[in-house]
């Protein structure tokens, strides 16, 4: 089969037709490698090229499937790795021009299960210094665009991701969030992605040398960012392969039982004094009636504070991040990174000492009143950014672009800070942008998710088929 509009197909055509033998994996493959080397010049996306590993990689899976059959759900399928986990024999420098040569001796445990499905990894995506900011740019590897606009932010930390796979680059990004690393990235760039709950996906890099802080344990997971919704469920799915390195993971199955009725669906505007840009605000309204019309019951609701869940997220990992992470931060980061998290420390101050303690304890509070109203409304649509997206280098304009990136991020965070699965799916088109809208669900029930995100879906349209069309 020719190259030409091979790149273009989901992650599950390109699996379904390598698994009918109508595509080999090289013809996927160099299909997604010819891609990126056309466009990642422009993008700079992917910041490590593994083309000629991935093609020998895809040449044996070819040997394989016509001596046994696809060794997996993900056979031939091409995927990129984001640049702060560990792949076998690469640097995991997470941003940092000082970890350029730190050399993973293993593979992470999810880009194991990715493998082991058989998926090919292409290359490596870009990360902020730290992977800690919502926008995607270093000393190390510089800036990555937004494939729709230059002037937006391509989200982060996870931008490198979004930007390849919306770009053609691969089928499947791999992505993780802590505060929104999925999400942000996934809603500026208009593709699709879960956050997953605690305990869901595995996570550990064989080349660390000390353990994380506590709530980052809890907080941070592993994911995918994908065109399609169906692609990032037939990802998860894979990535969920238990692994005893992570002692947080819980074996459960992805399907949960079916629900009895018509689920419900509760949905907020609430800002908390914030604007909410009209663009938001019909993202909503077109995803609400999409699920309605889908057969969801939908209507609108009083959630827990939502903006003091995400305050109080964002000042205990900030306490935490001062205690544990704050002296190499400040050895081996920029100048301009240093200044920005000032400011974020001005904003929300870190607990320290026994009010860090307090502030642990008082988590179980948010979670339960979470728990409480998802045992009654599975489903909770919110907004995820105020407006549709911010300037590439919005947090980096003083105190001001900061507190605009960081302190209206609380519906993010907060799902974070509590462990509960978020998804996120485009469910409008801007000025030329796409708008994002976030569904929370109940633990382990990603797979609720992802169906609700693919009603939106089913509605307003793949995004990405929009970008292709520009060429």
């Amino acid at each position: 089969m020719a190259d030409a509009g091979i790149w273009t197909l989901s992650a599950c055509e390109q699996a379904e037709k390598i698994a009918g033998g109508a595509l080999s994996a090289r013809d996927a493959v160099g299909a997604s490698i010819a891609r990126m080397h056309e466009r990642n010049e422009a993008m700079n996306a992917v910041v490590d090229d593994l083309s000629e590993q991935a093609m020998a990689e895809a040449a044996r899976l070819d040997e394989v499937f016509a001596a046994s059959g696809p060794v997996g759900p993900l056979h031939g399928v091409p995927v990129t790795i984001k640049e702060n986990i560990d792949q076998q024999g690469r640097a995991t420098p997470n941003g940092v021009p000082a970890f350029k040569d730190l050399i993973a001796p293993a593979d992470s445990p999810f880009v194991t299960n990715l493998k082991n499905a058989g998926a090919v990894v292409i290359g490596r995506t870009n990360t902020p210094e730290f992977s800690f900011r919502g926008t995607t740019d270093n000393p190390l590897h510089g800036r990555t665009f937004n494939p729709w606009n230059d002037w937006a932010s391509a989200g982060g930390s996870s931008g490198g991701a979004s930007s390849a796979v919306m770009s053609g680059m691969g089928a499947m990004a791999h992505g993780n969030d802590i505060g929104g690393s999925l999400r942000f990235p996934a809603t500026c760039t208009g593709a699709a992605t879960v956050k997953p709950g605690l305990g869901r996906t595995p996570a550990y890099n064989p080349s660390q040398t000390a353990e994380r802080g506590m709530l980052a344990q809890i907080s941070s997971v592993q994911g995918l960012i994908c065109r399609e919704v169906r692609d990032v469920r037939l990802g998860m799915k894979a990535a969920i392969g238990y692994s005893p390195t992570d002692p947080w993971q819980v074996p459960m199955p992805w399907d949960g039982p079916k629900m009895d009725g018509p689920i419900k669906v509760g949905i907020t505007r609430e800002t908390y004094g914030f604007d909410l840009d009209p663009a938001v605000d019909q993202a909503l309204s077109a995803a609400a009636e999409a699920l309605a019309d889908a057969g969801y019951q939908v209507e609108e609701i009083k959630t827990p504070d939502v903006f003091e869940i995400g305050k109080e997220a964002t000042r205990t990992l900030f306490g935490e991040v001062k205690a544990l992470l704050l002296p190499v931060m400040r050895e081996h980061g920029s100048p301009e990174f240093n200044t920005y998290f000032d400011h974020c420390f001005d904003i929300a101050p870190p607990y320290e000492g026994d009010a860090l303690l307090a502030a642990y304890a008082r988590r179980a509070g948010y979670v339960r009143q979470w728990l409480e109203l998802l045992a009654d409304t599975p489903l909770v649509l919110t907004p995820f950014l105020l407006a549709p997206t911010f300037a590439h280098a919005r947090d980096y304009e003083g105190r001001e672009g900061a507190e605009v990136v960081m302190l209206k991020g609380f519906y993010s965070f907060a799902m974070n800070f509590m462990g509960l699965p978020a998804g996120n799916v485009p469910a409008n088109y801007n000025g030329g942008l796409p708008v994002g809208v976030q569904i929370v669900g109940q633990r382990f029930r990603e797979d609720m998710i992802l169906d609700a995100c693919e009603a939106v879906e089913a509605r307003v349209g793949v995004m990405a088929h929009k970008l292709f069309e520009r060429g």
